[in-house]
């Protein structure tokens, strides 16, 4: 697919405006048209679709060139997406990239990703709106290897487009030393939780303080339909996934009930 100087593709992710995934993604996208990025000043993750109400936004230009421009707003991944499309933007984009998030968002961890909060927020405005995230959780990492997956998908939604309301969830794992990734597979989000959270420990006033780690505990780990099953045999998967959670199969049981 040709580079299009009149496509507008907005940009944005939750790691922060200095992340390497960002800067990554922002290179890839600019094969395919104009970037306009707006990302958080800071360290955002886990932030879901939250929003800032107590305070107000502010946004700065870090660079601008022919290629792309960057902002960064003293806010959350879903105020960077929200302020973009209300007063940044110089007009509706043809197409919402997010991340790369270091690290997985796949399984449970979509409902708290911030990542898919700016997706979410995508397909609130109706733009095709994609989320990538790849298996490595370290800051200074080697994005190369999502760059076929993240061409194959973007290339695919320019020319096909996604269902309304619909954004896709793209996790790319990391490839043994000397492959590449495996292939890509459509999936279900693999059921589970979140175990062994919070470790207390004691400071040095004495108080106890909650520290969040823990892993999450896959209830699916033998299903083929998920994305953590394949994840975890070297294919990046391809999760549809949507912001309204309404159960439609039990509306018609709670209407015969009440």
């Amino acid at each position: 697919m040709k580079y299009n100087k009149e496509r507008l593709i907005f940009v944005s992710n939750d790691d922060g405006f200095e992340a390497q995934g960002l800067r990554h993604l922002i290179d890839i996208a600019c094969e395919y048209g104009y970037v306009f990025a707006v990302a958080p000043s800071t360290h955002q993750s886990g932030k879901s679709s939250s929003v800032t109400m107590d305070t107000p936004l502010r946004a700065y230009e870090v660079e601008k060139n022919d290629r792309y421009t960057l902002l960064r707003v003293d806010g959350t991944p879903t105020d960077c997406a929200k302020l973009a499309f209300n007063q940044l933007l110089p007009r509706k984009p043809d197409l919402l990239l997010s991340g790369i998030n270091h690290g997985y968002n796949c399984g449970v961890s979509v409902v708290y990703s911030g990542t898919m909060g700016v997706v979410f927020e995508g397909c609130f405005h109706g733009v095709d709106s994609v989320g990538f995230s790849y298996g490595v959780y370290t800051w200074d990492v080697d994005f190369s290897p999502c760059d076929d997956v993240m061409r194959r998908v973007i290339e695919y939604v320019l020319d096909n487009h996604i269902e309304k309301g619909v954004g896709l969830n793209v996790n790319i794992p990391k490839p043994a030393e000397g492959e590449a990734v495996r292939g890509i597979k459509i999936t279900r989000a693999a059921s589970g939780r979140w175990v062994e959270e919070y470790e207390a420990r004691v400071n040095e006033q004495g108080e106890t303080e909650y520290w969040l780690g823990g892993h999450v505990e896959n209830d699916d780990a033998d299903d083929d339909e998920t994305d953590m099953f394949w994840l975890d045999r070297g294919y990046a998967t391809i999760t549809p996934a949507t912001a309204d959670k309404t159960h439609i199969a039990t509306i018609a049981t709670l209407r015969k009930g009440f």
